[in-house]
């Protein structure tokens, strides 16, 4: 899969089969309609395309006007974004940074500039709630009637449901808040996952007798915080079970920054202690224990991760038997 960031395919791309959305979760509504996407590209003689945007278009509103606390929560980051749409098949991915400009575009700009002239589009597919351009002015049957004339098909596809309920990167943000990872991995297709690199933190894991590999989640609002039992892949040929904490470490920091911090149950002996860093880790958040907590000292904090400890490995235990 290639990524282009900004609106430019290769010179020798002839065209493209194209949707566009933000793409949160790459859910499994997102996976259906990029696999109708894939099958309309071969059928034309096409690359199938995605377009999407970063940062995510509500959280540059948000940032525009002071309010930060309208973003939405962020599910996935874009790396895992990426992982996840190369996974689905798709050839291409158009990563625009969302600005000024591109939130003043008209829709009829956007059509042709971006659309016509510069990805060479002949096949639209949005879903049943798109929009696009200033002011949110444009819609599916503009974009239709733009096609007809400009020499581009235009499709639309309806919600996708599972057991009765519409699949939405909403509904994904719901469940994460509310510490469903069952229901989350229901709406995903999948367990919930964040991936990164293994960077330094203040190695305060080892001084606690819990050594922690720590990867950076570079949204200040995750849609998931707290406890979780985890498994993690990356470190031998087989995941391993693990508990973690994602969040800002309220007993030990105060900088606002989300770390997910992973003890794995059962070190590889193969690695030494100084072995993890640098490694890409991915994560799968299989339960969540609790929220963050604040401890009054850090004799409570240890005594509150060694009972994690024994609460993960007894989750391990029942979802083994």
């Amino acid at each position: 899969m290639r990524v282009h960031r900004g609106h430019h395919l290769s010179p020798s791309a002839v065209g493209c089969a194209l949707t566009i959305g933000n793409f949160d979760g790459v859910h499994r509504g997102h996976q259906a309609m990029l696999a109708l996407l894939n099958n309309e590209a071969r059928h034309r003689g096409l690359r199938s395309c995605v377009m999407t945007f970063e940062p995510h278009p509500r959280d540059w509103f948000a940032a525009k006007a002071g309010k930060p606390e309208l973003a939405p929560l962020r599910i996935a980051t874009l790396r895992d974004k990426l992982r996840e749409l190369e996974r689905c098949g798709v050839d291409e991915v158009v990563l625009l940074r969302f600005n000024d400009a591109l939130a003043g575009m008209s829709p009829d700009a956007f059509i042709r500039q971006v659309l016509v002239q510069q990805l060479r589009t002949r096949y639209v597919l949005v879903g049943d709630d798109f929009r696009f351009g200033a002011k949110r002015a444009g819609d599916y049957a503009l974009l239709d009637a733009a096609g007809s004339d400009l020499g581009f098909d235009v499709a639309r596809m309806m919600s996708y449901e599972v057991h009765g309920l519409r699949v939405s990167s909403s509904a994904v943000r719901e469940a994460l808040a509310e510490g469903s990872m069952t229901r989350a991995a229901s709406l995903l297709g999948r367990p919930y996952s964040i991936s990164g690199h293994v960077v330094h933190g203040r190695k305060l894991g080892r001084d606690l007798g819990f050594r922690t590999l720590n990867l950076r989640f570079p949204s200040h609002r995750p849609a998931a915080q707290g406890i979780f039992v985890v498994q993690v892949h990356g470190l031998g040929p087989n995941p391993l079970p693990g508990v973690a904490s994602l969040g800002v470490r309220p007993t030990v920091e105060d900088a606002g920054r989300v770390l997910l911090e992973v003890h794995c149950l059962q070190w590889p002996e193969h690695i030494a202690i100084e072995g993890g860093y640098a490694r890409i880790l991915q994560v799968d958040l299989m339960h969540k224990l609790h929220d963050e907590r604040r401890y009054e000292s850090l004799d409570a904090l240890r005594a509150g991760i060694a009972q994690d400890v024994v609460d993960a490995q007894a989750w391990w235990a029942r979802a083994k038997s």
